[in-house]
């Protein structure tokens, strides 16, 4: 019979589609529990066929596969709440496998239901009270299933989420077909003078749940799809051009066959571009379509923002996930399509990855859009390079400007300096060193100021970072070094200028942690020195950790701390990191702000082991 013949396809298609969403988890959210679910789909429909293919003697054993819904559709409630992120907790979805497993174990000990025949369908499986009861509980856990999806469509449509929104509406358009096949059964158990015809549509169910969700994900999956679609409406066509073949004035069967064949032959071009605008719409691509990539892209500051829009046009535009990486670094192996833009001589380039299973369509759509993205990654670049002048244009008009005020302040405050220190010669001990402390912390700042604002060049020369940093340490009164200072550490770097970074720094360090000032910090720190040095090696980079237990580093300095006069100590002039991170960036290096358990604050200088490229800071 048909509906067996059309029953038994279903089960095999099913378990296939399992198999496949588990062969692709990785991509799919909830893709296990998915396949598990068709899992137990395909035993529900192999205990409604069991007797028809065995016999009547099969009905204890139908009867136990019957009683496994309640647990199917628990499992179709927790792919539900996964596939749309919706946390009802650990208590939820166990209450949901309760509800599911207590029903489908009461079942299968009391038995569900009995065979009973009809004509269209052969045995038929009926429930008893006990499958009553049972059926509730598949309900409820499908509504429930249902009630999530609805309620995540309403939340992907509300934010905007154009690919998950028709992720979850093709899970939900599949709940409703499976709903519409299921009421075949309906007919055959309310004995309806009308043929079952919906269960004709079950092999669709699996195939619209499966494919609606890997039609946004997975791009093999649109280029089986295609293929599927091709032979099956060359072989509609087939079968049409035979049933027409009588009226043909052709007398020979071979002439028949020849005429069948000749004509699928003719329509194969035209049958594979239709399916290819069925899966693939949109494949055309107008100037209108061009002039709104080039407006929607022009608005990304970075490399990174464009990638992010141009991979959400494009995989809107396939209706498949698409990355795209703009930048000279090739991405990591990645089995999702990538449409790639590096730099290719003076201009961009653009190569695509991953498209050997897409047609002609969406591979001309691909690289079209490639080429405005090349267009708005040069743009970028510009707009990025200039802003980079721009600063450093203004950096280099502000220093000046400071330079000129420093000279001034230094050449007018040393005469009234001089001027206090002698009209406190002759007064108490106490007063005069006060004041010495005082002018002496003027002058401090004065020299940074002074420092900080000149021009300076560096002298590189083959110097041992380790040794540099012992002896700079010295100063310090409460130090220990950690086992990457045991060995040479070898760089090419300006010596003065490095002991000066590196001196700023242990003076910073030593501030911080001066008696009474690291109340603060945590009591794993303050078992430790109160300042501690080490260092570690790259391929391309030396890293240098100042760490101290100090209080740490106020919130609202933390962003602008290597300004100038951004200071975290009360005494300090705010000029010392400033200068720090001045001389790492002369030497194509960094300073930075980091985290190292259990020191309250640690500083890591970046020296790379080579050359710096640029010989001199103006």
């Amino acid at each position: 019979m048909l509906i067996h013949a059309v029953l038994g396809f279903s089960v095999l298609e099913t378990l296939v589609l399992a198999a496949l969403l588990l062969a692709w988890a990785d991509r799919v959210a909830g893709a296990r529990l998915l396949a598990t679910f068709l899992t137990g789909i395909s035993l529900w429909m192999v205990g409604n066929e069991l007797p028809n293919w065995i016999g009547p003697e099969a009905e204890p054993v139908a009867m136990r596969l019957l009683a496994t819904a309640p647990f199917t559709s628990a499992l179709f409630f927790h792919f539900c709440t996964v596939f749309c992120r919706v946390d009802l907790g650990r208590w939820g979805v166990a209450a949901a496998y309760a509800l599911g497993g207590g029903a489908t174990v009461v079942s299968i000990i009391l038995v569900p239901g009995h065979l009973i025949h009809h004509r269209d369908i052969g045995w038929l499986a009926v429930a008893d009270p006990v499958g009553m009861v049972a059926s509730m509980a598949w309900v409820i856990l499908g509504i429930g299933g249902v009630w999530v999806l609805l309620h995540a469509l309403l939340r992907a449509r509300r934010l905007g989420d154009g690919q998950k929104l028709r992720q979850i509406a093709a899970v939900t358009a599949s709940c409703l077909w499976g709903l519409l096949c299921l009421a075949g059964y309906g007919i055959a158990v309310l004995d309806l003078p009308i043929y079952p015809f919906p269960l004709l549509g079950l092999p669709f169910y699996s195939l619209i749940l499966v494919y609606g969700i890997l039609r946004y994900g997975v791009f093999v999956a649109n280029a089986w799809a295609r293929r599927a679609l091709v032979w099956a409406l060359l072989l509609a066509l087939g079968l049409v051009v035979v049933a027409l073949t009588p009226l043909l004035p052709l007398e020979s069967r071979w002439l028949g066959g020849l005429a069948v064949a000749a004509s699928v032959l003719a329509l194969n071009g035209p049958v594979r571009r239709v399916a290819e605008r069925l899966v693939y719409p949109g494949a055309d691509v107008s100037a209108a379509d061009l002039a709104a990539w080039r407006r929607t892209l022009g608005s990304a500051e970075t490399p990174l923002a464009l990638g992010e829009q141009a991979a959400a046009l494009l995989s809107a535009r396939t209706g498949t996930q698409v990355e795209v990486h703009i930048g000279d670094a090739p991405p990591a192996a990645s089995s999702t399509p990538q449409l790639v833009c590096g730099r290719a001589g003076e201009g961009w380039a653009v190569s695509l990855q991953g498209w050997d299973a897409a047609p002609p369509g969406p591979r001309h759509v691909a690289e079209l859009f490639g080429t405005v993205v090349a267009e708005a990654a040069e743009r970028v670049e510009q707009a990025q390079h200039f802003a980079a002048r721009e600063r450093e244009r203004q950096l280099q008009a502000r220093l000046a400007e400071l330079g000129a005020l420093a000279a001034t302040v230094a050449h007018d405050i040393r005469n009234p300096l001089n001027i206090i220190s002698m009209a406190v010669a002759a007064a108490p001990g106490d007063t005069r060193r006060e004041v010495a402390e005082q002018v002496a912390r003027i002058a401090h700042l004065t020299h940074d100021l002074l420092d900080f604002a000149k021009p300076w060049k560096l002298a590189p020369s083959t110097i041992d970072l380790a040794a540099q940093v012992r002896n700079a340490a010295l100063r310090l009164p409460d130090v220990s070094f950690g086992p990457g200072l045991d060995h040479p550490l070898w760089l090419q770097a300006d010596p003065r200028r490095v002991d000066q970074a590196l001196t700023n720094l242990f003076e910073n360090a030593r501030m911080a942690t001066a008696p009474g000032s690291d109340a603060n910090a945590s009591a794993a720190a303050r078992t430790h020195s109160h300042v501690h040095i080490d260092a570690e090696t790259t391929a391309t980079t030396v890293l240098l950790h100042v760490c101290d237990a100090g209080p740490g580093v106020p919130a609202e300095i933390r962003d602008r701390l290597f300004e100038p006069f951004a200071s975290r100590s009360p005494g300090g002039t705010g000029l010392g990191l400033a200068i720090v991170a001045r001389t790492m960036a002369a030497h194509g290096g960094t300073v930075a702000l980091t985290e190292r358990a259990p020191w309250s604050t640690c500083f890591t200088l970046s020296f790379p082991r080579h050359p710096p490229h640029e010989p001199s800071l103006q």
